[in-house]
């Protein structure tokens, strides 16, 4: 079982990650851009950040002996995450436009958009 400390870390890394894997899609389209000697630096360091933090955090989840084994989607809607602990493992289900919105939301924060 995770505390809820424990569940907050998770809930991070998993923005974190997901913040990842979504700049790294919207990379490639970045390169396409006209003004792209503009976004990729914005981007490569964004990237950078968002990397280290997730490293770190996963470092920290580590040393707990807790880590994430796998995602699977529910359905359009909602997506269920496994985590394995050193005692239970456990399955916790998140809304997808909610976690949509909070990566939007950390992306935002990072580069100190406010309008979003």
């Amino acid at each position: 079982m995770i505390n809820p400390e424990q569940r907050q870390l998770v809930h991070k890394f998993l923005l974190l990650e997901l913040a990842v894997k979504s700049l790294q899609v919207d990379y490639l389209k970045t390169e396409q851009f006209k003004l792209k000697k503009i976004f990729l630096p914005l981007m490569d360091s964004l990237l950078k950040d968002l990397r280290n933090e997730c490293f770190d955090l996963k470092r920290q989840l580590g040393q707990q002996r807790i880590r994430i084994v796998g995602w699977t989607k529910v359905d359009e809607h909602f997506s269920d995450v496994q985590i394995a602990t050193a005692g239970n493992d456990v399955e916790l289900r998140y809304a997808n436009q909610a976690l949509k919105t909070q990566v939007e939301k950390l992306i935002s924060n990072k580069l100190n958009v406010n309008n979003v």
